[in-house]
Protein backbone atom coordinates (compact mmCIF):
# COMPACT_ATOMS: atom_id res chain seq x y z
CA UNK A 1 0.00 0.00 0.00
CA UNK A 2 2.90 2.07 0.89
CA UNK A 3 4.59 1.27 -2.78
CA UNK A 4 1.65 2.61 -4.63
CA UNK A 5 1.43 5.99 -2.82
CA UNK A 6 4.74 6.33 -2.90
CA UNK A 7 4.62 5.55 -7.12
CA UNK A 8 1.74 7.50 -7.38
CA UNK A 9 3.48 10.74 -5.59
CA UNK A 10 6.78 10.09 -7.63
CA UNK A 11 5.25 9.51 -11.17
CA UNK A 12 3.29 13.13 -10.64
CA UNK A 13 6.48 14.72 -9.42
CA UNK A 14 9.28 13.45 -11.79
CA UNK A 15 6.57 12.71 -14.42
CA UNK A 16 7.86 9.31 -15.19
CA UNK A 17 5.91 6.34 -16.55
CA UNK A 18 4.64 4.15 -13.71
CA UNK A 19 6.23 0.94 -15.33
CA UNK A 20 9.56 2.42 -14.27
CA UNK A 21 8.46 2.79 -11.06
CA UNK A 22 9.88 -0.40 -8.79
CA UNK A 23 10.99 -1.08 -5.17
CA UNK A 24 14.54 -1.32 -7.30
CA UNK A 25 14.74 1.96 -9.76
CA UNK A 26 17.06 4.04 -8.72
CA UNK A 27 15.63 7.13 -8.35
CA UNK A 28 18.79 9.35 -10.38
CA UNK A 29 19.57 6.23 -12.64
CA UNK A 30 16.49 5.02 -13.36
CA UNK A 31 13.52 7.64 -13.32
CA UNK A 32 16.54 10.49 -14.20
CA UNK A 33 15.87 12.84 -11.05
CA UNK A 34 18.36 14.94 -10.26
CA UNK A 35 19.31 17.21 -6.78
CA UNK A 36 16.03 19.81 -6.90
CA UNK A 37 14.06 16.97 -8.39
CA UNK A 38 14.85 15.49 -5.30
CA UNK A 39 14.14 18.28 -3.23
CA UNK A 40 10.65 18.67 -4.70
CA UNK A 41 9.85 14.64 -4.12
CA UNK A 42 10.59 15.53 -0.57
CA UNK A 43 8.09 18.17 -0.31
CA UNK A 44 5.69 16.03 -2.15
CA UNK A 45 5.99 13.19 0.09
CA UNK A 46 5.94 15.03 3.55
CA UNK A 47 3.03 16.98 1.90
CA UNK A 48 0.95 14.20 0.90
CA UNK A 49 2.09 11.82 3.54
CA UNK A 50 2.38 14.06 6.42
CA UNK A 51 5.62 12.72 7.38
CA UNK A 52 9.02 15.12 8.06
CA UNK A 53 12.06 13.93 5.73
CA UNK A 54 15.42 15.58 6.88
CA UNK A 55 18.17 16.57 4.15
CA UNK A 56 20.42 13.84 5.76
CA UNK A 57 17.65 10.74 5.47
CA UNK A 58 16.84 12.16 1.96
CA UNK A 59 20.14 12.18 0.55
CA UNK A 60 20.80 8.24 2.10
CA UNK A 61 17.39 7.27 -0.32
CA UNK A 62 18.84 6.39 -3.21
CA UNK A 63 15.90 4.05 -4.82
CA UNK A 64 12.52 3.96 -4.46
CA UNK A 65 12.50 0.98 -1.94
CA UNK A 66 14.68 3.24 0.27
CA UNK A 67 12.05 5.60 0.20
CA UNK A 68 9.18 2.86 1.15
CA UNK A 69 10.80 1.55 3.22
CA UNK A 70 11.86 4.47 5.42
CA UNK A 71 8.55 5.54 5.94
CA UNK A 72 7.09 2.88 6.75
CA UNK A 73 9.60 2.39 9.49
CA UNK A 74 8.86 6.04 10.30
CA UNK A 75 4.71 6.72 9.22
Amino acid sequence: MMFEKVRDIIVDTLSCDADKVTMEASLADDLGADSLDAVELNMALEDNLGVAISDEELANMKTVGDIVNYLEANA
